[in-house]
This record gives C-alpha cells, sequence and structure tokens, in this order.
C-alpha cells in the first residue's frame, strides 16, 4: 500500500466537524439523563437508561473520520465500501454529504467498476477484505481506513495462527463485514456462529464422521479446499468483536478441552492456542450494564440500533434470557400512532399493538454501540408524547 494515498489517523479537522457531528448526533436530553443517574420520570413513565450505551469511541473515530474525509477533499469524488456503521441515521447522513457508496449486486458482490485513479475510498470501521484492499491499491486510490482499532486486534491475531499453521476457528457470522474481512486473512477457517455449531465440531474432531457432511453443513462457514480432517488438527480461536463475550469464552474453554482430551496436555500447545480477550472493551462495557440493567424491577425494555447490528441484537439476547419483555428497534419511527410498535424479534418484523401499558411504568433503555444519542433522545420523547392528547405534544 503506497502510504501516501493511505489514511489511518484522519486528517487533523477534527475540531473543525465537531460542530456538525454535535448537532447531529449528540443530545442535551441525554446529556441530563447521564448527569441525573440515567433517570428520568414523566407522565408516569420512568426512563432507566443503561450505564454504557451508545456510540462507542470505536464508531466516534469512525465517523469523525468521515466527516473530516469530505472536509479534506471537499471536490473529490468519496466513496464507501460498505455502511460505516450499522445505523441508517448516520448512512443517511453520509449520503446526504456526497459520498457514495459501493453499489451491491443482485449475487450480494461488490461493484467496484465505478472507481477511479485519484478518487477517495472510506473503508468502514468492519474493515475490508484483504482482496478488496488489494483491488482498491491497483486502482491508486486514496484510501481512508476507519477500521476499529478491536477488529485490527484480531486480525493481527488470525495472522498469527496463519504463520504457525494453525486454522482460525472465528465466533462470528459468517455474512458479516467484519467476519468477512477477518476470515480473509487466513488460508485455513472455520466460522461458528454460536455455542451449538462450536459443540458440532468438537464431537467432530473427537468422534469423527463424514467429511461431506461437515463441509455441506459449514458450506458458506470455511475456506476454500476446508478439509475437516486435517485443518482441524492445529486450531486458534478468533471472533467478531461484538459477540457475546461469555459465549465466545465458552466456545475457547470448549475447544481447549476437545484438543486435551484428544491430544493430551503435553501436546495442547501444539494444537490449540488461546485467543485472549478480543472481544472489544464498548462491547463489553455494554453488555455488563445490560446485565445490570435487567436485574432492576422494569416493566419493559427497549434496545434501540440498527435492525442489522450485531452488537445491538446481542443485547436484545439479554433481555429475551431473562424472559423480560423487550422491543429491538432502531428509532423513533418505529413508535407508531395509537400505541403500536414495530420491532425485530428472532429475525422478523413484528407489530405490537398496545405495547405500551397503561398507568406508572418502568422501561429499560440501551442502545447499541452505533446509536447516536439523538437517536436514543427522539424514542424517548416519542414515549413521553404518548400518554399525552394530541393537543398537549410537544418537546421532551
Amino acid at each position: 500500500m503506497n502510504n501516501s494515498n493511505y489514511h489511518r489517523k484522519g486528517f487533523g479537522l477534527k475540531d473543525e466537524v465537531q460542530g456538525d457531528l454535535k448537532s447531529a448526533y449528540e443530545s442535551d436530553l441525554i446529556g441530563n439523563l447521564r448527569s441525573n443517574g440515567n433517570t428520568l420520570t414523566k407522565n408516569d413513565i420512568t426512563i432507566k437508561l443503561a450505564e454504557a450505551f451508545g456510540f462507542c469511541w470505536g464508531v466516534d473515530r469512525a465517523v469523525s473520520m468521515a466527516y473530516e474525509t469530505r472536509k479534506h477533499f471537499p471536490d473529490r469524488q468519496i466513496w464507501i465500501t460498505n455502511e460505516i456503521i450499522h445505523n441508517p441515521v448516520v448512512n443517511s447522513n453520509l449520503r446526504d454529504m456526497n459520498i457514495a457508496f459501493v453499489p451491491v449486486q443482485s449475487d450480494g458482490s461488490k461493484d467496484f467498476s465505478g472507481i477511479k485513479k485519484g478518487e477517495v475510498v472510506i473503508l468502514p470501521a468492519f474493515g475490508a477484505s484483504v482482496q478488496e484492499m488489494q483491488l482498491l491499491e491497483s486502482k491508486e486510490c486514496e484510501i481512508v481506513d476507519t477500521t476499529c482499532p478491536w477488529v485490527s486486534r484480531v486480525w493481527n491475531r488470525v495472522v498469527k495462527y496463519e504463520r504457525s499453521d494453525f486454522t482460525a476457528i472465528i465466533h462470528g457470522k459468517y455474512n458479516h463485514e467484519e467476519t468477512v474481512a477477518t476470515s480473509s486473512r487466513s488460508k485455513h477457517y472455520l466460522i461458528v456462529q454460536n455455542l451449538a455449531e462450536a459443540e458440532w465440531v468438537c464431537n467432530f474432531i473427537l468422534e469423527g464422521g463424514d467429511p461431506k457432511q461437515f463441509l455441506q453443513k459449514f458450506k458458506q462457514s470455511c475456506s476454500n479446499g476446508f478439509d475437516p480432517l486435517r485443518n482441524l488438527e492445529r486450531v486458534g480461536i478468533a471472533n467478531q468483536t461484538t459477540m457475546l463475550k461469555g459465549e465466545t469464552e465458552m466456545i475457547g474453554k470448549l475447544f481447549e478441552k476437545t484438543m486435551l482430551r484428544k491430544y493430551g496436555p503435553e501436546k495442547i500447545d501444539e494444537h490449540f492456542l488461546s485467543p485472549g480477550d478480543t472481544i472489544c472493551d464498548a462491547t463489553q462495557e455494554r453488555q455488563d450494564a445490560m446485565l445490570k440493567l435487567v436485574d432492576d424491577p422494569l416493566n419493559l425494555i427497549l434496545v434501540i440500533g440498527g435492525f442489522n447490528s450485531s452488537n445491538t441484537g446481542h443485547l436484545q439476547e439479554i433481555a429475551q434470557s431473562r424472559g423480560l419483555r423487550s422491543y429491538h428497534i432502531d428509532g423513533p419511527d418505529c413508535l407508531g400512532p395509537g400505541n403500536v410498535i414495530r420491532h425485530l424479534e428472532d429475525g422478523q418484523m413484528h407489530v405490537t399493538s398496545d405495547w405500551l401499558p397503561s398507568g406508572e411504568i418502568v422501561i429499560g433503555v440501551t442502545a447499541g454501540a452505533s446509536t447516536p444519542d439523538q437517536v436514543v433522545a427522539e424514542v424517548l420523547e416519542k414515549v413521553f408524547s404518548s400518554r399525552l392528547a394530541p393537543s398537549q405534544i410537544g418537546p421532551a
């Protein structure tokens, strides 16, 4: 990569774009809530915000770099290879700034043909695959890399596995942008989405099985030419940084125990490498805050974030695991008139009537790491106003 055309640290324009960022994504209401113990009562509705929620520093960094890029290259064509983060408001704002999104074709592949020499290409917080990086380098573009450092940390571990001839077992979703980028950095990889899939693989390691059945099960989740009889002899654990921390830890321990049983403690280092802690700080903080929030007496929980946001979905899973009534929404437009809510549950969109109980209620609220404070505030304002007569509705 030509260093003069590759930008990893922004352009020193944070102060110049700060006003735009503040007006678009910050909120006085959320600031006041934070300074008052994350609790607010109005119209018989008490809101309890999780202690950690919303924009993380990696997301803030990526969005700021995108705004700086537009400021630094005011007359250049600017592209972005994917959603910069999984939030519809942020991505819509970038489009309004004439930042073009690389088109996706009907087969799911990206069409880079429109990018010309000297044009500017932003890589999103999830990163980009090795193949995309090579293609963009061949086009002699200006590349602005907003990849989260926590993602880069996982890449470094996967590269280490590759050099030591270990297969990377990646806890993640095979079609998530981050996992696609991570897996591209390993010659041999296998992606497991959850503990159940990991248990299936470990049973195969210990008891054997039909390689054809294995490859059919993981046909979208393993490297080309993957041989389950050979490529599962030496494994190292990696992860998509937004997965549930507890599940990643259980998967790591499961593979370690499996290799101990198969090869013995004297040879474990030849067959298993531990991932260390590669769940990002922000993801962990938001999951820990959610675990604390669900211990409070609540009538229901609102989980706010993009419907394709992995970390937001895992916050919803925590509420579901406690049997709490919870709704995953992506913004205020999900709250319709007549006490109706549109929400995502188990991968499907639902519309629920009478979601907000009458009388005094307590609502827990959290938001994924890609959700701006402004979006959270707009949701709260709409919730509070739902208890007012139409003639009374105004700012919260």
